[in-house]
């Protein structure tokens, strides 16, 4: 059975219970899931080789501004260590898979090399979305083994608008709501290894609707296949 290391934690959303939901789901597909909230030791792990797969479902930043956030900086502000930096690059770029999903584009907000891997990220004073509510979910003209026969589903969630993207970024989804039609889902390769950013995912509902589910799954299997191989 493949290994995932799910880092998890954070504000604003049920971490415990999603990355559970995503660890069930992943089960099915013979992926056996370690969650931490130690995203130190968690990473520092990975040297082990005993994973194939680094999923980010987190929300952890430097909390700078913002009296919002003051009282939870104690607790959940981060800044990811250079140690931890090199272990994630390496893990990924030396052929490890990586799925980040929803508030991972928010985390560690002083490493640039973050959003490079990802190929894209929040930025304080320019990214926002509308409260949680109802979205349209769509898939592009680009072709990818994950969302092959894709068609447009709804589902209860929120799209993240005006990320800082990289320029090579080929969105395969978007999500719209009343603010305008965003990217919410491509992937990347990252050396030897790939990245799939889903932007989706506040809640448990959203990973147990249908074709997100579905997506989940085709994600995962696309991560982990052979390099060179595209489809299963």
């Amino acid at each position: 059975m493949v290994r995932n290391l799910i880092l998890s934690g954070g504000i604003g959303h049920p971490f415990a219970d999603l990355a559970q939901a995503l660890a069930d789901l992943l089960r099915e597909i013979d992926v056996a899931s370690e969650i931490t909230e130690d995203i130190e030791g968690g990473l520092a792990s990975l040297a082990g080789g005993e994973f194939r797969l680094l999923t980010v479902y987190a929300l952890r930043w430097r909390m700078l501004t913002g009296d919002k956030y003051a009282p939870h900086r104690e607790k959940w502000a981060f800044s990811l260590s250079q140690n931890g930096r090199r272990n994630l690059a390496e893990f990924v770029t030396r052929g490890g898979g990586l799925l980040a999903l929803h508030t991972a584009a928010i985390c560690f907000d002083d490493w640039p090399q973050w959003k490079d891997l990802l190929g894209g990220a929040w930025v304080w004073g320019r990214s926002a979305h509308l409260p949680l509510g109802p979205i349209r979910v769509s898939a592009t003209p680009a072709s990818n083994f994950i969302t092959a026969g894709v068609e447009t589903f709804a589902l209860r969630d929120e799209v993240y608008g005006n990320l800082d993207l990289t320029p090579d970024v080929e969105p395969l989804l978007v999500g719209s709501d009343s603010g305008g039609t965003w990217p919410v889902l491509w992937t990347r390769q990252a050396g030897a290894g790939r990245v799939v950013t889903d932007l989706l995912g506040h809640d448990r509902a959203t990973i147990e609707q249908a074709v997100h589910r579905r997506i989940l799954t085709r994600s995962v299997q696309w991560l982990l296949m052979p390099e060179g191989q595209t489809s299963s």
